[in-house]
């Protein structure tokens, strides 16, 4: 119920946002909106306000807004078969007005991003940990790639393929968004010696999103936060402050990892080993299941400095967290492009509600965040040049403009068709990885 509950909100809201942003522009430069509707037909509720009917669809997959004489076969035509365009069309306005209902849907989802982030970091502050230090490695795995080609404790990672490195952060997106057993070259500082080696990355254990690990991790430890009275973490002493050093005798270094270890032991018992002051305690406990996930109560932290923010601040600190989720994103299309990217690591509809049920289990804030973060995706990708999204409907209008005449209607549906069959696809794609995330669906794919 909470994974349907929260997804329902992220996409309700993402989607209102989205709408609203070519409604309030139609608006503004004059285009007359016959509907505003949240949610794919049928429509089950519906009400009209001036020209305008506002309503909300059974599939609460997306929403549109439907403009006068936007389509082709909206347009009126005269006894001769010629349209005839009324000013408050959407094809009669200039491609200026045009290109500002077009872009506002994606500029809102970012807005919305930067928004949510500097009203987090305005009430929780900011925490500067590991990830913002230099990647210099605490911890080898046995039997990682990075130990069979030498890396040790105290070595620094200098750069990833052609990409430098200077943080924790930038070293674990530079290797997570590559192909798991793909070589790479990596360059660390061993002893003051520069030393390049060719690693093959391997996908990291129990991940459902096949991203790509070496086996360095921080000399850190993720913190229990807080917990949940009667929950598992709880009934088996487990205190807040506390540090998870290992979860089954393997070190645990990031928050994350640790969700990862808990998550995949639903119902079954597993040993933490805990640092608590200059204490070392083996602690059991059994994560309660919630789907097909494990959890035992607990909000997990990193190590990490808490720093109060003013709203100047908070307002620096969201541009600079979406200017890098950005990057990010940006990083990952440019990898599936160059298939350095595992397309597997590409997020569905039942991926984003199976993640939006999970961050809502761990707090609000981490809801938010997550929300964000899909507002600044659902913005960024909207904007690709691809027939079909607002991107690729200003991508049209350039090339009109650089030819100085509109193309034919027969042109536009051949373009449209090609982007729809690309967006088909990739949406084929994303389902499935969302299915074979999903163990019991999984093991009726005799092919996996």
């Amino acid at each position: 119920m909470t994974t349907l509950v929260a997804f329902a909100f992220v996409l309700g809201v993402l989607v209102f946002v989205h709408e609203l942003g070519h409604f309030l522009a139609a608006k503004r430069v004059g285009i007359r909106v016959l509907k505003f509707q949240l949610g794919f037909n049928p429509t089950i509720i519906s009400f009209r306000h001036g020209d305008t009917v506002y309503g909300i669809g059974a599939l609460p997959l997306g929403g549109y807004v439907k403009m006068a004489g936007e389509a082709p076969e909206d347009v009126e035509v005269d006894e001769n078969g010629r349209p005839v365009h009324h000013p408050d069309e959407f094809m009669s306005r200039s491609k200026w007005e045009r290109f500002q209902v077009l872009i506002m849907g994606p500029v809102m989802n970012i807005l919305l991003a930067l928004v949510v982030i500097a009203f987090v970091r305005y009430h929780i502050g900011a925490f500067k940990s590991f990830a913002d230090q230099p990647p210099v490695v605490g911890v080898t795995r046995t039997g990682s790639p990075a130990e069979r080609s030498g890396i040790v404790s105290g070595d620094r990672i200098v750069s990833v393929g052609d990409r430098r490195v200077d943080t924790w952060r930038q070293f674990f997106l530079a290797v997570a968004t590559r192909t798991p057993n793909r070589e790479i070259s990596i360059a660390f500082d061993h002893h003051g010696q520069i030393v390049e080696k060719r690693i093959t990355p391997v996908a990291t254990p129990g991940d459902r999103f096949e991203i790509a690990d070496i086996g360095v991790l921080p000399n850190a430890h993720p913190h229990v936060s807080y917990l949940r009275p009667g929950d598992p973490a709880d009934k088996a002493g487990i205190k807040v402050n506390d540090m998870i050093v290992a979860v089954n005798g393997e070190p645990i270094t990031v928050s994350d990892e640790l969700r990862v270890a808990i998550a995949k032991h639903p119902e079954q018992s597993i040993r933490l080993t805990v640092a608590r002051g200059e204490e070392r305690l083996a602690v059991d406990v059994v994560p309660r299941r919630e789907g097909e996930t494990g959890l035992i109560g607990i909000q997990i932290g990193d190590e990490a400095t808490h720093i109060d923010l003013n709203m100047w601040q908070a307002v620096r600190a969201s541009i600079d967290e979406n200017l890098e989720n950005a990057t990010l994103i940006g990083q990952t299309l440019v990898g599936l492009l160059k298939r350095e990217t595992s397309p597997k690591q590409l997020m569905g509809p039942i991926g984003i509600a199976q993640m939006a049920g999970e961050t809502a289990s761990i707090s609000l804030v981490a809801l938010f965040s997550y929300m964000a973060m899909i507002s600044l995706n659902l913005g960024l990708v909207n904007l690709l040049p691809i027939p079909v999204l607002d991107g690729g409907h200003i991508f049209i209008m350039a090339l009109e403009g650089v030819a100085r005449r509109d193309f034919s209607v027969r042109l536009k549906e051949k373009m449209l068709l090609a982007g729809l069959v690309l967006i088909l696809m990739l949406m084929v794609t994303v389902i499935y990885n969302d299915l074979t995330r999903i163990a019991w669906i999984e093991r009726l794919m005799p092919w996996r």
